[in-house]
């Protein structure tokens, strides 16, 4: 592989280790925030976690259509990371509710770009039968990014203050520009990034794409979309839920360390078994992996119930390290599988994303509530249903959705796939 495309995956690395302060930072600190900070109660703040996904629901589709059709990847996401950054500041210099609701709203636009254009840059760039290894790439880089910031936020938290975390933040998202930028234009081959079929693409045909009532009448399509939700639905309110567990009668300092240890332990799994997810989704195929993600999801919670001390919450949360490090490849792989050869890559990713949104809104909003009108353990005993019950549906209605190739020739590309 020559050296300029090398540099191009190594700064596609960068981009998704920048994504953490995003991802982690906007995350389960915030519950932290404004429950010891701005003292509002656990509806309060799982409407403002939700609001990000309000965002997500009604404009994830739209611009995955937008990136499908764009060769300008690379800025909408320097564009898109430079906002997120700002809105962190915005978390802690602007006190009023309002504001932060409407924050949360712009932080939730301007992150609807990133699975879509990271994801797009994957397909672009290395070659199908490399791509399961490359999707684990990027999880594994975005989980380490994760672990680090955890770990400067947990630090800066309990050694100055808790408004530090969202500055931390603000630099990781700031950082996603010159990554994104190192990343060459010619590397990536946009009629592969958006799913079309690439021997029409090297023929010069630019085949139609695929509408929306064609991709409807997949059934899978239509499946795995709702499956996502109730992975969301039984996922998204659990370590806001435990942030503020660890948050009731601290002063908020202390609690930056014990939550920062929640996200290293879950982070730290996900990096190896985003890894191994990698290596197993084309030899045992997607469908197994995702009912083992459904699964840990509900024991997790279910566990969660049996101690509110802090070290037990803490070493819970290596499961939802399992069950994301799945999940965070298997999107990935699922959705590029049933989008093979619509030249819709995105638009499905961004359908698919909403859905994921859709899942976060229910999750936080209703468990939430149901924390504060009658305890954090019936929140905790419904997130394991609603896990249950999407195990249920992707076990008897999902097909497998892996290449009918043998799992061997699957193999045999990654001898020579390491730089990627």
């Amino acid at each position: 592989m020559p050296d300029d495309k090398v540099r191009s995956l190594r700064a596609l690395d960068a981009l998704n280790f920048c994504n953490a302060g995003i991802q982690t930072g906007l995350g389960p600190f915030i519950a932290i925030f404004y429950t010891a900070v701005r003292h509002w109660h656990p509806g309060q703040v799982g409407v403002l976690i939700a609001c990000q996904s309000v965002a997500g629901i009604v404009l994830q589709t739209w611009i995955g259509s937008v990136i499908d059709e764009s060769h300008h990847k690379r800025l909408w996401t320097a564009v898109a990371g430079t906002i997120v950054a700002l809105g962190a500041i915005g978390i802690v210099t602007l006190p009023s509710y309002g504001l932060q609701v409407a924050i949360q709203l712009i932080i939730g636009i301007a992150v609807t770009v990133f699975p879509a254009t990271t994801s797009a840059f994957a397909l672009g760039m290395v070659a199908k039968d490399q791509l399961s290894g490359r999707i684990a790439r990027n999880e594994s880089f975005t989980h380490g990014g994760n672990v680090v910031f955890a770990v400067t936020a947990g630090a800066v938290g309990t050694l100055l203050a808790l408004q530090g975390i969202f500055y931390a933040a603000a630099l990781f998202a700031a950082g996603m520009a010159p990554s994104v930028l190192f990343i060459r234009a010619e590397h990536v081959d946009y009629e592969a990034a958006r799913g079309a079929d690439k021997d029409d693409a090297k023929q010069g045909e630019q085949k139609k794409r695929t509408g929306w009532k064609e991709l409807l009448t997949d059934r899978r399509i239509v499946t795995f979309t709702a499956a996502v939700v109730l992975f969301y639905f039984a996922n998204s309110a659990t370590l806001p839920l435990v942030s503020e567990i660890l948050t009731r009668g601290e002063h908020g300092r202390r609690s930056a360390w014990e939550v920062a240890a929640a996200v290293v332990a879950a982070e730290a799994v996900m990096v190896g078994i985003a890894a191994i997810t990698g290596k197993l989704a084309d030899k045992w195929g997607r469908k197994p992996l995702f009912l083992i993600g459904f699964g840990v999801l509900a024991v997790r919670n279910a566990l969660t119930v049996i101690s509110h001390n802090e070290y037990y919450l803490i070493s819970l949360q290596s499961l939802d390290g399992v069950a994301m490090g799945l999940y965070g490849v298997l999107l990935t792989l699922i959705t590029a599988d049933l989008a093979k050869g619509t030249g819709r890559f995105n638009r499905l990713q961004g359908a698919v994303q909403s859905a994921m949104g859709l899942g976060g809104l229910l999750s936080n909003s209703l468990f939430g509530w149901i924390a504060k009108a009658l305890s954090f353990d019936a929140s905790f005993w419904g997130l394991s249903a609603v896990a249950i019950l999407g195990g249920l549906l992707y076990q008897f209605r999902m097909p497998e959705t892996r290449d009918s190739k043998s799992p061997s020739e699957a193999e045999q590309p990654e001898q020579s796939s390491a730089a990627v």
